[in-house]
């Protein structure tokens, strides 16, 4: 629903995804540190804080870091977009968009890795925009303010995550995307270039299937022909032959082995 539409439409303008975060020096590490000190607020207190005339605030939690957003107050002040989000932790609903009663709760237990970065590029939002004002008892803080299993499994779950998404930047730099285009009359036709896949890189390389372990099928990914293969020296001795002879790669039947495009018909 809308809900959800203008949920993506805030994460995409925040840049959420961690390599945009990382990109920009931002250090992910600094948020999985201790919390602020400060108050410690049960949820029944949190829940007075939601903007209203006669509540003495505008707060909202996010992995039981509370927040003071009475600066947003336009988005989470009665009556605004992200008013459900107000005087509650409801972490789950940063990385879902789902803010229905349901939705906005603060279990992250069952979320994605890429989830998880949501989560992660929110609490770093806030905490670059807005004043930490201290932490909420229930989840993820004990009546101490000390850090309870929840969050050290969020914050595990979150370093995964950032370790899976800088994987999978470096292969797709390795293996950058083809581009490929299908049509009734002319089959499939899948060729390299030296943006292909949004990757701008100094050699245009060869399609290749390639095969991902754990996963079903392959894709379309260019493939560097000559030089070392990938993080290899130059000075060492070499086939000259790029990452041709990497074992999760397959040519394309009917295709010259080193042509920059491939045509499939049928």
């Amino acid at each position: 629903g809308p809900m959800r539409r203008g949920a993506a439409a805030v994460a995409a303008l925040l840049c959420l995804g961690a390599a945009c975060l990382l990109g920009r020096g931002f250090d992910p590490r600094a948020w999985l540190l201790p919390a602020p000190r400060g108050r410690l607020l049960s949820a029944s207190e949190l829940a007075r804080y939601r903007g209203a005339e006669s509540e003495p605030g505008l707060y909202l939690a996010v992995l039981g870091r509370v927040f003071d957003v009475e600066r947003g107050r336009k988005h989470y002040g009665p009556g605004g977009a992200y008013s459900g989000l107000a005087g509650r932790d409801a972490t789950r609903a940063f990385a879902t968009g789902d803010f229905t009663p349901a939705g906005l709760v603060d279990d992250v237990s069952a979320l994605s890795p890429g989830e998880m970065l949501a989560i992660l590029s929110w609490l770093s939002f806030y905490g670059d925009n807005y004043e930490a004002v201290g932490k909420l008892v229930g989840r993820f803080y004990d009546e101490d303010g000390a850090p309870t299993e929840a969050l050290r499994q969020a914050e595990a779950a979150i370093e995964e995550a950032l370790k899976f998404k800088a994987e999978s930047e470096q292969r797709k730099q390795q293996f950058p995307p083809c581009n490929s285009e299908w049509s009734s009359v002319k089959g499939s036709r899948f060729w390299c270039s030296r943006q292909s896949g949004g990757v701008n890189r100094d050699w245009v390389g060869v399609p290749r299937k390639l095969y991902q372990p754990g996963s079903k099928g392959s894709h379309c990914v260019c493939v560097r022909s000559t030089g070392p293969p990938w993080g290899q020296p130059a000075t060492t001795q070499h086939s000259d032959r790029g990452d041709l002879d990497n074992p999760h790669l397959e040519e394309y039947d009917g295709c010259h082995p080193l042509a920059q495009q491939c045509v499939l018909t049928g």
